[in-house]
């Protein structure tokens, strides 16, 4: 039987590298899966090269609650209820030292990758508890558990998260919902080649995108970036019930990284 036969699972970022690639394994394990982002031309493109009967998108930006409230509902609507919330929307923001990095800037980065993982919860949580619950899975990252030079910003935020997760783990646990992240190293995907431009811009040292892939991988004991599919392989062990007892956890899929010293500039 499929990991996530009769599941329903709604995916935010779900037209990004890692939301596709979760999207595309869970309808192969048997789930219903909406997919939601803000961009609608993304989503239809994601929902063509996944190319399965169970997946459908929703338009809506995470950072409005009547929008979060919409994707929610349509979900309802379309399959009666929500087994499987996957928080993975999120922006990485420009990056620049704490100093020079516009006020306006970190509000974008916390109200998407913050404010929108809050108010899924918020909205989420409720469904799931009157189908007797439920899985979690917020994505953070290696940057949610260390600093992240001239990444001020997006680290906040996935050091956020980490809280948001503890704290719903613990207040879901009545409802039967179980709540966990996974924090991915760095992955091919388009996030990390908007990441390598922006550091060889911020760091003189780095002449070229693949000297930053060159020197981020080695920080990892695999030496190597992740794949998007190695990703979506925890989400699915932490949506399913083979993590059944997996509940207030960090999961990290790093290839090491975070086991090492750590690196405070690229």
């Amino acid at each position: 039987m499929n990991k996530l036969e009769n599941k329903v699972a709604v995916i935010t970022g779900g037209s990004g590298g890692l939301g596709v690639a979760a999207a595309k394994l869970f309808v192969e394990e048997g789930a219903k899966v909406v997919i939601v982002d803000i961009n609608e031309d993304a989503l239809k493109t994601a929902v063509k090269d996944i190319n399965h009967e169970n997946i459908s998108y929703v338009v809506s930006d995470v950072t409005q609650p009547e929008q979060v409230q919409n994707f929610v509902n349509i979900t309802v609507e379309r399959h009666g209820k929500i087994d499987v919330f996957l928080a993975n929307a999120g922006i990485e923001g420009k990056m620049d030292e704490i100093i020079n990095t516009p006020i306006e800037m970190f509000d974008q980065v916390i109200a998407v990758n913050v404010r929108g993982v809050w108010l899924g919860l918020k909205y989420v949580m409720p469904v799931m508890a009157k189908n007797g619950g439920g899985s979690i899975v917020i994505t953070s990252s290696t940057a949610g558990i260390r600093g992240s030079f001239g990444m001020s910003p997006y680290s906040t935020s996935k050091h956020a998260v980490i809280g948001l997760m503890r704290s719903a783990a613990l207040e879901g646990a009545s409802m039967g919902i179980r709540v966990n992240t996974v924090n991915p190293g760095p992955n091919q995907t388009r996030m990390m080649r908007s990441i390598e431009q922006m550091t060889t811009e911020l760091n003189p040292t780095m002449s070229s995108p693949k000297d930053v892939e060159k020197s981020l991988s080695e920080r990892a004991a695999l030496k190597r970036y992740g794949e998007p599919h190695e990703v979506a392989q925890m989400m699915l062990f932490l949506s399913s019930e083979d993590s059944s007892y997996c509940n207030g956890g960090v999961y990290m899929v790093d290839g090491g990284t975070s086991a090492g010293s750590a690196h405070t500039r690229s």
